[in-house]
């Protein structure tokens, strides 16, 4: 999909070729020998106020003839001063919606405007132009008699440089970024019905077969067999079978120095019998977004080949009600051996992680990273816009912060310190307490997980707020974010 190219001639031929314009800055220079082709038109229409260098701005205008490509789009660049990558990520959104729109299938993009901008090498644009245009293509599938979907899709990229840099593959990562986000997408918008435990299950087995990752999905029996208390506990009140999902990649002659993810798979919560309000309910098929994250990373992994060991863990249930429905009051005994007393029963999603947790150390895993849709009380302490985080190690913390700094997913971390943690031994009957109240409710949860996680360095995401978005944005249209995906998969190619 991805290929470079020199130098823009009469004789280039694509549907759409895309200029930048910087403030202040003139054209380079394929954007140059187009101006020449069209006898300085490009100038003039810059001139006279028809073409912008507004940060965002998108014009277009045809060639008449003078180039095989009919049709040119300006995007404005702004001040170079004030482009980044998240800039360069967002104006690759801007672009992307406008070619779905059209419904291009071959663009073309003149590069070294963006590297003048911001000042990095060809190749770090490159990536963020893949990784931009693959995030805002993605569609929602529907499920509508006639659906609108366009027919025509973005087929070929071509970006013109003078860069020496492999452009193409950089994009080629790009997307593969993206590609992996959106797969995340597309399993967290899948309605309950059509996404069960098993369902996740089968998605895992051809990721497996596509990449040749190991396997590995724990039956009910297997959970009795090693004690795992905690997720057959969640998973007792719905009629559909839990699975505790393993994928394996290993990228280095010996296993060592191993990564484990370990996502919430919860493909619908009810809130069993501490219901949830109906208002809302149906966005809970996205309850499994912490499973999405991960086997989005994995997606991306499969790709990219990245030499390092990874463990993907997913502990995957319904939140259901029946007469076998786990009750508030009810004791329960992890895998490690450890008693809960269930306050909340809609505080499960602490409970399956648990095992989730448990389970990935057993398999030989040196660093833990969980993501999860846990609680409310994360939207209302960060909005919508950050995902909160809780360690047990400042260093691995850095990592994945620096990771997520890079994929441009906002994290904070919050305190941990021994007051929370004393919260939740505030049961009589039971060495922890579930849902120990609403006074720091994301802190708690998160340490909840952690106590199952011994001295492994680890670090819990709580995506509850982040993993979902009401309206579009420049990089995808309303629902499932993906959120996570890229951070996992920039901190496992950056592990060594």
């Amino acid at each position: 999909m991805y290929t470079q190219a020199r130098q823009f001639t009469k004789e280039s031929s694509h549907d759409v070729f895309v200029i930048g314009l910087l403030k202040n800055g003139g054209l380079d220079t394929a954007a140059s020998d187009l101006n020449e082709m069209l006898n300085g038109q490009i100038e003039e229409l810059k001139k006279q106020g028809l073409l912008s260098s507004d940060k965002g701005e998108l014009r277009s205008f045809y060639t008449f003839g003078q180039a095989k490509t009919a049709t040119v789009y300006t995007i404005g660049l702004g001040d170079k001063k004030e482009v980044d990558a998240e800039v360069i990520r967002e104006l690759a959104g801007k672009l992307g919606k406008k070619l779905k729109e059209d419904r291009v299938t071959d663009v073309a993009i003149s590069l070294d405007a963006f590297l003048a901008a911001d000042q990095t090498d060809a190749s770090d644009i490159a990536f963020l132009i893949g990784e931009g245009l693959g995030l805002s293509t993605y569609e929602v599938v529907d499920y509508k008699e006639k659906s609108n979907k366009p027919e025509k899709h973005l087929e070929a990229v071509t970006l013109y440089t003078e860069a020496s840099d492999d452009v193409a593959q950089s994009a080629v990562e790009g997307k593969a970024y993206a590609e992996g986000t959106n797969y995340a997408r597309t399993l967290v918008n899948t309605p309950a019905n059509l996404l069960t435990p098993t369902d996740l299950a089968e998605e895992a087995h051809k990721l497996s077969e596509r990449y040749g990752f190991k396997l590995e999905v724990l039956e009910e029996e297997d959970m009795k067999r090693l004690g795992m208390g905690a997720l057959l506990a969640v998973t007792a009140g719905s009629d559909q079978p839990a699975k505790m999902i393993v994928l394996t990649y290993q990228g280095t002659d010996k296993w060592e120095n191993a990564i484990g993810l370990v996502g919430k798979g919860m493909t619908f919560d009810a809130g069993g019998v501490s219901l949830k309000p109906a208002l809302g309910m149906h966005e809970m098929k996205m309850d499994m977004g912490g499973a999405g994250a991960v086997l989005g990373a994995m997606e991306s992994i499969g790709q990219l080949k990245p030499a390092v060991n990874i463990v993907a863990v997913i502990p995957s249930a319904e939140n259901m009600i029946n007469g076998s429905a786990l009750k508030p009051g009810d004791v329960i005994r992890a895998m490690t051996g450890k008693t809960i007393e269930i306050r909340n029963t809609d505080a499960e999603g602490r409970l399956i992680l648990a095992d989730g947790v448990a389970y990935a150390r057993q398999l030989g895993v040196d660093y833990l990273v969980d993501v999860a849709t846990l609680t409310g009380a994360v939207v209302v302490a960060l909005g919508d816009y950050t995902t909160g985080a809780i360690t047990n190690n400042d260093e691995w913390m850095q990592k994945v912060t620096e990771a997520s700094e890079t994929a441009g997913e906002w994290i904070w971390q919050l305190p941990s310190h021994k007051p929370y943690q004393k919260m939740l031994q505030t049961s009589n009957v039971a060495d922890l307490n579930n849902a120990p109240g609403r006074a720091g409710g994301s802190i708690t949860a998160g340490l909840f997980i952690g106590e199952f996680v011994e001295n492994t360095p680890w670090v819990h995401l709580d995506i509850a707020g982040t993993a979902w978005q009401d309206k579009p944005s420049t990089n995808g249209p309303a629902g499932a974010t993906g959120v996570m995906a890229r951070t996992l998969t920039r901190l496992v190619v950056s592990h060594t």
